[in-house]
């Protein structure tokens, strides 16, 4: 499909964002319609993609599942005035829950100042009584987070969660965004737009940081792993060997690598895309069999690094999510520079009481859960689906939070040839050594389905390349 000035125009008349993508590529880019050729490609970026097996792998019904994680050409554009705002707060935010990781672990001391219940940070899944008294090397939890923001029709950003786990994601913007740049140079020589190339040198450098001597590789579960190409493609550009289970061995309190001549190799920097309960048989789940027995043991007497740290579910837990704020100020007495989405907690009793009489206009969460599971909106139960959660909530309180719903900003997708309004997130990327670094790029998602405000890939949505304008 061939997109003619006609229809050009027609996008831009269509949506203001339209036209604030659509101008940047026009006569004000120095470009002619006839030499820019980006969009009329990007099924070529897409069939590239898929044979490059950037993929998505979903169980469902006990059975894996590949699928493309579908790529819009129209990039979401972030002017650098705005980009400014948001690595201030994100900044922010990454350097408190980094002290609030240290402390839970440690001093209490948010704890004994009654900032945050004691009862709700222990009943938390993400709670991990074996990093009692564990701190990592350099005192870096989280290397590597991954901030989910919206955009309000009113202008506002706002977090919607924090992901200090095993954050995902990064890979399918520096993946299409290379491969746009082969489909149309000239698109990004004569536009003024920050290079994403540098998120390896990033993640590198933060593995380099803290590595306590030794070589760092990558460990991934397996191909049977949902974001195994990221495992692979990161693995790759910062130059370490991909690892499984059967690749590393304990002994003497170090960790090594057996090579393909069965030479052992020191390791000082894991970088793990396993979560904590499969990393390690002897100390977290007796059952996994994908993780290394006593890997935990090295890492707590700190001759390995590992990232993320183990223990960080706690901060990833959707109930804590609702402190942040109060953590920033009691951290680092400032203000918080992003807000929350308006949260409650049903665990308080005045929270209690005002969702249910505003039950139906709030977004119900499960805090435990990921990847747009456990999410439920109330005016979209039925009956017997309200009178069965409610009885569940007033039982686990501690096990859900509640949120007003923010009218989040629509994005223009290409579909069929025409330009449609979608929901968009954006998850941002901090990555930590001496200091958290913003990456100035990352992963925005939209949903595919015009109704739906759920923009996961896991539930069927695409993403899009996000393009950071620099000053220059």
């Amino acid at each position: 499909m061939l997109l003619t000035k006609k229809k050009l125009f027609f996008i831009i008349k269509e949506t203001k964002e339209s036209a604030k993508c659509w101008l940047l590529f026009s006569d004000l880019g120095g470009m002619s319609m006839a030499e820019f050729d980006l969009y009329d490609r990007a099924d070529d970026v897409n069939e590239l993609l898929a044979r490059y097996g950037v993929k998505l792998g979903i169980y469902r019904d006990n059975t894996f599942k590949e699928q493309l994680f579908p790529f819009d050409a129209i990039p979401r554009i972030i002017d650098s005035k705005t980009f400014d705002y948001l690595e201030r707060g994100l900044k922010q935010r990454v350097r408190a829950l980094n002290i609030f990781l240290k402390d839970i672990y440690n001093d209490k001391k948010i704890l004994l100042d009654k900032v945050i219940p004691e009862e709700f940070i222990y009943a938390s899944s993400g709670y991990a009584v074996q990093c009692e008294g564990v701190c990592p090397p350099k005192d870096v939890f989280s290397h590597i987070s991954g901030i989910d923001l919206v955009e309000g029709k009113d202008g506002e950003w706002y977090i919607l969660e924090d992901n200090l786990r095993v954050p995902s994601g990064a890979s399918y913007p520096m993946i299409a965004r290379e491969l746009c740049r082969r489909s149309s140079p000239r698109t990004f020589r004569e536009n003024h737009i920050e290079d994403n190339r540098n998120y390896s040198d990033l993640l590198a450098h933060a593995l380099d940081y803290v590595n306590t001597g030794g070589i760092s590789v990558v460990l991934t579960p397996g191909r049977y792993n949902a974001a195994y190409f990221e495992h692979s493609y990161l693995a790759e550009r910062i130059h370490v060997s991909l690892v499984e289970y059967d690749d590393l061995i304990v002994e003497n309190s170090h960790l090594y690598f057996i090579d393909y001549s069965g030479k052992k190799i020191q390791v000082g920097a894991v970088y793990r895309r396993i979560s904590d309960e499969y990393l390690d048989c002897m100390n977290f789940n007796p059952e996994s069999v994908i993780g290394i027995p006593h890997i935990f043991d090295v890492y707590r007497k700190g001759n390995v690094a590992l990232l993320n740290a183990p223990g960080n579910g706690i901060a990833d837990d959707k109930g804590i999510y609702y402190f942040v704020p109060r953590m920033i100020k009691y951290y680092l007495d400032e203000e918080p520079i992003l807000s929350n989405a308006p949260t409650y907690l049903p665990f308080y009793e005045e929270d209690m009481k005002y969702t249910m009489e505003h039950f139906d206009d709030l977004v119900w969460k499960d805090v435990a859960e990921a990847g747009g599971y456990g999410v439920q909106f109330g005016n979209s139960m039925t009956k017997q689906q309200k009178q069965d959660f409610i009885a569940l909530l007033k039982k686990e309180p501690r096990r859900f939070i509640a949120q007003e719903v923010i009218d989040f900003k629509d994005i223009d997708i290409m579909e069929k040839g025409k330009s449609v309004p979608r929901k968009a997130d954006l998850r941002a990327f901090v990555v930590s050594s001496e200091e958290p670094v913003v990456w100035k790029s990352g992963l925005t998602r939209f949903s595919r389905n015009p109704d739906s405000f759920i923009v996961n890939s896991s539930q069927g949505g695409g993403f899009k390349d996000t393009w950071v304008l620099s000053q220059s």
